[in-house]
């Protein structure tokens, strides 16, 4: 329910279409009850031979509550309809701008599949709640009791029976279903999430499926997760289908008792039997109201499971409002220290990173080597500011990194991942996103000095960079950096897909790019580290040894073995 809340307090920002909203659809709802009451009595008078003038104000009336309720009616659909688009509108803003800060490091914890199943198939269902959820309940409360209140003056048994049917049609025969309805509910968003997910990891991996030849085997797990979610739906739909046919089975029963209780009345002299044909039609009539209640138990139980997926890819009980975080400048390179840090990824028991301490000084340059999986790109990311840490923390220039916004730290970094996006378009607008006021003289310069000179600005990058080899994607993903020139630089495995005459050439333009810079290097490869200031040797998430490339092999250990080995393989 709390996260319910979070969601009501986005949809409520519209408060004057709410109100206009409820205001016509009581008027709407209590103008067709007193049609049908006015109906009713005028059958009832017109048996008995009145005056012709009687008959006419009669008529007139039904005639006039008619239009009354036709342009009430139409009032609240437009009112209600506009302020749910308005509701959906404000909450795929805020729920956007809550979950762009988390990029990217939100697909650490989530299957994009999910997320969009999230973002587009969750706040779709909420655009129920307002229509369904919220405000039917109050306009059917007002237009009940102000019917019960008019049917006193006739009957309070007929009254009473009203009151009880109230209670059972939107208190009783909803709280059961809605009781029902939860568990149905909720297993038809983790088939939708799961179908998403199929598809998206489908679409994604079809070229490998065809490669590999199990593409029908994939096809079959896509229509198993599809057949899924059909079946569920359909149990969701007879389950919507027996509370609406319960609902109205009550409404229509308790008619049944109005006719029969107020039958026994004008018997027994109690109740004019002229007024008895009214309050049969206002039964009738008023119980439509009752008819959203029926569905309501399935739209809450959508809308409470739709705002509890959204509220919690957004939701992080550690994260720092950006309003309360500052800018980082500096003109300098800057001095980076990682204290004790530990860190796991959600759902892992194991650590990945294990009291880390390193300190960077300024225009230091660091290398962190290792086997896979011991944690090195985890580390980056964590000084990237992806993640935040378990325990310990990380200072940049003697202050918390989580202290500063991600996006001020980035416009500070050069960043070379090991797996580097490229949009569609070409090799000029791709490296315009490091440098967007980039001229074309640098931009040749900088694809000069990783061997790029063969391309044209104007040549074309598709989608993904599917027409770049590996290695031409990783020389552009260094020239993006080296066209930025930042003062930090995070580097993992950069030249991993180059041959050792480029990779040498290209480390010597870098280093001289980034000579009075911090630069931090993530490598598995043990040559050229002779002019690092620090190689750190991380194995299974600690830090096993550290110190200068001749210390390391004086001592004889892990980092010695290894470059051995690789001298015995290349050698």
């Amino acid at each position: 329910m709390k996260d319910l809340g979070m969601i009501i307090r986005v949809l409520l920002m519209e408060k004057k279409d709410t109100v206009l909203s409820i205001i016509f659809g009581f008027i709407a709802g209590i103008t067709a009850v007193a049609l049908f009451s006015a109906s009713g009595y005028l059958i009832s008078k017109s048996a008995l031979s009145p005056p012709l003038y009687t008959l006419m104000i009669l008529v007139a009336s039904v005639k006039l509550l008619g239009i009354f309720s036709a342009l009430s009616r139409y009032g609240e659909r437009y009112f209600s309809h506009r302020g749910t688009f308005t509701m959906l509108s404000n909450l795929r803003v805020s729920f956007y701008r809550k979950l762009e800060p988390l990029a990217p490091s939100i697909f650490g914890r989530y299957r994009s599949g999910d997320i969009l199943a999230r973002i587009v198939g969750d706040i779709e269902t909420l655009q129920n709640f307002f229509l369904r959820v919220l405000y039917p309940p109050v306009v059917l409360l007002l237009i009940f009791f102000s019917t019960i209140f008019f049917t006193t003056i006739f009957s309070i048994e007929i009254a009473l029976i009203l009151f009880v049917g109230l209670l059972v049609t939107t208190l009783v025969v909803p709280a059961y279903f809605a009781y029902r309805q939860s568990r149905v509910d909720r297993k038809v968003r983790e088939v939708r999430g799961d179908l998403s997910t199929a598809v998206t990891e489908f679409l994604f991996g079809f070229r490998d499926l065809k490669i590999y030849q199990q593409l029908e085997g994939q096809e079959e797990k896509l229509l198993e997760a599809s057949d899924a979610y059909v079946k569920e739906q359909e149990r969701e739909n007879v389950h919507k289908l027996f509370s609406e046919a319960t609902n109205t089975f009550v409404s229509l029963l308790v008619t049944v008792f109005v006719l029969g209780v107020g039958a026994y009345l004008v018997a027994g002299g109690k109740l004019d039997g002229i007024f008895l044909a009214m309050l049969v039609m206002i039964s009738l009539t008023v119980f439509e109201n009752t008819t959203p209640m029926a569905a309501f138990p399935s739209h809450f139980q959508d809308s409470k499971q739709a705002s509890s997926r959204l509220v919690s890819v957004v939701k992080s009980e550690k994260s720092i409002e950006t309003a309360n975080k500052q800018e980082f400048h500096t003109h300098a390179a800057p001095q980076v220290e990682i204290n004790n840090v530990t860190f796991s990824f959600p759902d892992e028991l194991r650590p990945t990173l294990k009291n880390i301490s390193i300190k960077l000084e300024p225009g230091s340059k660091t290398t962190i080597v290792g086997p896979s999986g011991s944690g090195k790109s985890t580390l980056l990311q964590l000084i990237l500011n992806l993640h935040q840490v378990d325990d310990g923390n990380i200072l940049l220039n003697h202050m918390p990194l989580h202290s500063f916004t991600e996006e001020s730290v980035w416009e500070h970094t050069n960043v070379v991942l090991q797996s580097n996006h490229f949009f569609f378009g070409t090799i000029r607008s791709n490296l315009q996103i490091a440098k967007e006021d980039s001229s074309d003289v640098e931009m040749e310069m900088v694809l000069k000095r990783v061997d790029l000179e063969h391309f044209l600005l104007d040549d074309p990058v598709l989608e993904k960079g599917n027409n770049l080899s590996g290695g031409e994607k990783q020389r552009l993903a260094i020239a993006r950096a080296m066209l930025k020139n930042a003062s930090l630089w995070l580097l993992d495995e950069p030249t991993s897909s180059l041959d050792a005459l480029t990779e040498a050439e290209i480390y010597e333009h870098l280093y001289t790019e980034a000579k009075d810079d911090t630069v931090v290097l993530v490598s598995h490869r043990l040559t050229g580290l002779e002019k690092m200031d620090q190689i750190i040797v991380m194995n299974q998430g600690e830090i096993i040894e550290s110190g200068t490339f001749n210390e390391l092999m004086c001592l004889k250990g892990y980092f010695y073995e290894m470059k051995m080995i690789e001298q015995s393989v290349f050698a």
